[in-house]
C-alpha cells in the first residue's frame, strides 16, 4: 500500500502556503486533509444530486452503457471501441487511433482530444497547451476510469458542458490499456469489488501485471505504451484504479510521488497546489477523499495507517523518474459502482480545471525537471546523488480516522481472527499515521554507462525507454567503475515472470576493454534517472535485480579434487602468508573446517585459474570525461 500526503492547508486553495517539514504540520494535515473535512455522512445530502449526475442532461443517444444500465454494467472491448469511434466521428475535437496490437491481436485504442486540432505530439506541444495522459484499465477489472473517461470526453466534445477543459489542455486517453485482460470478462474477476456486474481480469493474457512492468517492460502492451509516451512526452499523467483493503468512509483516495525519489520542484507543486486544491473540490462535490493509505494491521484500523514509496515498476513511480507528475487514483472497491465512476469523473474534471489555470507553472516545472536530470551527465555538476529507494520512518503522528464500526471474533473456518464491518455505523476514532519516507539507497550518478555488445537486451530496453544510445566504432580500453557481487540469492518462485535476485555489491575501479558496438548511454539527457534505475544494481527495479544478468552468477569451470589438492600445497609452499590465512580460517570457522570443497576452493579462488568475470557486473560506469569514437546518436524509435 502507498500513501503520500501533502502539506498543511492554510488558506485559499490557489494561494495556500505550507510548512512541510514540521511534525505539527503533519499532525494537522492528518486531521484536515488526509482524513478529510467533509461531514461524517458518506455523501453530503445537499450535494447528492450533483454526485448522482455530474454530466447533467445528456441526449439519450449519447448515454454510455454504464449510464443507460443504471451504473450496473461496463462495456466490453468492442462496445468501448465503438463508442470511442462514435465520439471521433461526431466531433472535430477527437480523433481515434490504435497505438499498438496486443498479443491476442486486439488494437490498443487511443483517443486524442484537442479543440485546436493538435492531433500529433509536435502540434500538441507547440500550441502552448499542456498534454495530459489519462490511462484506464491497466488492471482491466478496475473499469470505472474507462467509463468516467468516456463520459467526460462526451461532455467535453459533444454536449460541450465541459468544453472549457480544453482551453489550455490537450488530452490523450487510453480507455483500455490491458485489452486482452479486459476480455477475460465475467462475474468472478474481482472477489473484493462491489460491481459492475461483469468486468475484466487483473493481468494480461501472459499473466503479467502491467503495473509491475514499467521498467523491465516484458509485456508487449508495455512496449507499445513506452513508444506512446516517448512520442508524446506528456506533461501530466493519470492512472485510474480501484483499491483493495478494509472498509472505511472514504470513497476515493489518490497519491503521487513527492518523496526524495521525485524532482523537488514537481513534488512541491503537488504538495502545495495539487493535493489541497483537489481535496477541497472533491469535498465540495460530496465525496470523502483521502490520500492513498494502507493499514498497519489489516484486521484493526485503530492500530494506524501507513505510507510508502513508489518504485518505478509502478506507473506513478515510473512517470516520476520521467520528470512528470503522475496521480494514482484508487476508488474504494466496496462503494457502489455509481459512486466510484462519479468520483473518478470528478477527480479528473477538477484536475483538468486546475491544469487549465496553472498551465504555465506545470510546463515550467517540467522543463526545469528535465534540465536537472540532464545535468547529471555534465562533468561540472556537483550534485550527482540520485535516491533510488526509500525506507519507512517509523515515527507517528496522531490522526482521526473516518471508518466504520467493526468487531473482531475468532473464525471457526480459518481458525484465526476475522473482522466484521458495520458500514451502516460511521465512526471517527483516534489512531496514528506512519508518514515518513527517508532515502534507503542513494547512488552517485556516473557521466555515462557503457554496455558490452553481448548484452543487447540491456541496450534495447534503454532505447525502449527513450534513452539515446551511441555505439563504439572500435575496440576501446578505458578505466571504469563497476561492481562485484557477493551473497547472491535467487528467488525460489517467479514474480511477474522472473526470478528476482538479491545480492551485496562492492564497487571496483578497473581498466576494461570494450568491443566495437558497445552501447554508450550518456546521462546528459532528460531520461538520465531512468538510466540510473535500470543500470544501478542497488535500485530496486534494476535489470540485474529482475534477472536480466543471471548468467554472470554461474560458475562454468571447476577444478577436480585431485588437481586442487596438488594446487593448494604448491600455493602454500610458495606463500607462507596464504598458508597462515588458511590455517587461521580452519581454526576459527567450524563450517569451513568441515567443508571439503570449501577448503579446496579457498585456493582455487585465489589462483590464476579462477574466473575473474564470475559475479562481475558487465556494465561499466564512466565517471571521468573521456573521448570516445562513437556512431551518431540513435533515436529510441530505431
Amino acid at each position: 500500500m502507498m500513501i503520500d500526503l501533502p502539506g498543511e492547508r492554510s488558506g485559499p486553495t490557489k494561494t495556500a502556503t505550507y510548512n512541510w517539514e514540521t511534525p505539527m504540520s503533519f499532525a494537522k494535515l492528518a486531521v484536515q486533509l488526509t482524513i478529510g473535512a467533509a461531514a461524517m455522512a458518506p455523501i453530503q445530502p445537499a450535494l447528492a444530486a450533483e454526485l448522482r449526475n455530474p454530466s447533467g442532461t445528456v441526449p439519450t443517444e449519447w448515454l454510455t452503457l454504464v449510464e443507460s444500465s443504471g451504473f450496473r454494467k461496463t462495456p466490453r472491448y468492442d462496445e468501448t471501441v465503438a463508442y470511442s469511434k462514435k465520439l471521433a466521428d461526431a466531433s472535430p475535437w477527437i480523433t481515434y487511433r490504435s497505438y499498438g496490437t496486443s498479443p491476442e491481436g486486439r488494437d490498443m485504442p487511443l483517443l486524442i482530444v484537442s479543440s485546436s486540432g493538435a492531433f500529433d505530439a509536435k502540434s500538441a506541444h507547440d500550441n502552448g497547451k499542456a498534454v495530459v495522459f489519462i490511462q484506464n484499465c491497466i488492471h482491466a477489472g478496475e473499469s470505472e476510469g474507462k467509463d468516467a473517461s468516456l463520459m467526460l470526453l462526451r461532455d467535453i466534445a459533444i454536449t460541450k458542458s465541459r468544453a472549457s477543459l480544453l482551453d489550455n489542455v490537450n488530452l490523450i486517453v487510453t480507455p483500455i490499456f490491458s485489452v486482452d485482460g479486459h476480455e477475460r470478462f465475467g462475474r468472478y474477476s474481482r472477489i473484493n469489488q462491489n460491481g459492475p456486474e461483469e468486468m475484466g481480469w487483473r493481468v494480461t493474457s501472459r499473466n503479467l501485471n502491467l503495473n509491475r512492468d514499467y521498467l523491465k517492460a516484458d509485456a508487449v502492451e508495455m512496449q507499445h505504451w513506452l513508444r506512446l509516451w516517448n512520442a508524446w512526452s506528456p506533461d501530466f499523467h493519470f492512472d485510474n484504479h480501484t483499491t483493495d483493503g478494509g472498509d472505511w468512509q472514504y470513497d476515493i483516495t489518490f497519491a503521487s510521488d513527492t518523496h526524495a525519489t521525485a524532482n523537488e520542484g514537481i513534488a512541491r507543486w503537488l504538495r502545495d497546489m495539487y493535493f489541497p486544491t483537489i481535496t477541497t473540490a472533491l469535498e465540495a462535490d460530496g465525496h470523502i477523499p483521502a490520500t492513498y493509505f494502507g493499514l498497519v494491521d489489516g484486521m484493526d484500523p485503530s492500530k494506524g495507517v501507513r505510507s510508502g514509496g513508489m518504485s518505478p515498476r509502478f506507473s506513478t513511480g515510473y512517470v516520476s523518474i520521467r520528470n512528470r507528475p503522475s496521480i494514482l487514483v484508487e476508488t474504494h472497491m466496496l462503494k457502489d459502482y455509481r459512486t466510484r465512476v462519479i468520483a473518478t469523473y470528478n477527480i479528473m474534471r477538477h484536475t483538468l480545471e486546475l491544469l487549465n489555470r496553472d498551465t504555465d507553472a506545470l510546463l515550467a516545472m517540467n522543463r526545469a525537471a528535465d534540465a536537472a536530470s540532464a545535468r547529471l551527465g555534465d562533468p561540472a555538476t556537483k550534485e550527482r546523488d540520485v535516491v533510488v529507494s526509500l525506507k519507512a520512518d517509523e515515527a507517528t503522528v496522531p490522526i482521526t480516522f473516518k471508518g466504520f464500526a467493526s468487531k473482531r471474533e475468532l473464525s471457526e473456518v480459518s481458525g484465526g481472527m476475522r473482522v466484521i464491518y458495520d458500514n451502516n455505523t460511521p465512526v471517527a476514532f483516534a489512531t496514528t499515521w506512519r508518514h515518513g519516507m527517508a532515502p534507503k539507497n542513494t547512488v552517485t550518478a556516473p557521466l555515462a554507462y557503457i554496455i558490452p555488445p553481448q548484452w543487447p537486451e540491456a541496450a534495447a530496453i534503454a532505447q525502449q525507454h527513450g534513452l539515446m544510445v551511441q555505439r563504439l566504432k572500435k575496440k576501446t580500453t578505458i578505466e571504469v567503475e563497476g561492481y562485484r557481487f557477493s551473497d547472491v540469492t535467487f528467488a525460489t518462485r517467479p514474480f511477474e515472470g522472473r526470478f528476482r535476485t538479491t545480492y551485496t555489491t562492492e564497487p571496483v575501479v578497473e581498466s576494461r576493454t570494450f568491443a566495437a558496438g558497445s552501447a554508450v548511454i550518456s546521462l546528459r539527457q532528460p531520461g538520465a534517472k531512468v538510466a540510473v534505475h535500470l543500470f544501478e544494481p542497488d535500485a530496486p527495479d534494476s535489470l540485474v535485480a529482475w534477472g536480466f544478468f543471471s548468467s554472470i552468477f554461474e560458475q562454468k569451470e571447476y577444478g577436480e579434487h585431485y588437481t586442487l589438492e596438488k594446487l593448494s600445497r604448491e600455493m602454500m609452499a610458495a606463500d607462507p602468508t596464504l598458508r597462515e590465512a588458511f590455517e587461521n580460517k580452519v581454526r576459527t570457522d567450524k563450517d569451513f573446517a568441515s567443508n571439503y570443497w570449501a577448503r579446496l576452493n579457498f585456493f582455487y579462488k585465489r589462483s590464476p585459474y579462477w574466473d575473474d568475470r564470475l559475479n562481475r557486473y558487465p556494465i561499466g560506469r564512466i565517471v571521468v570525461p573521456v573521448a570516445l569514437d562513437t556512431e551518431p546518436r540513435t533515436p529510441a524509435s530505431e
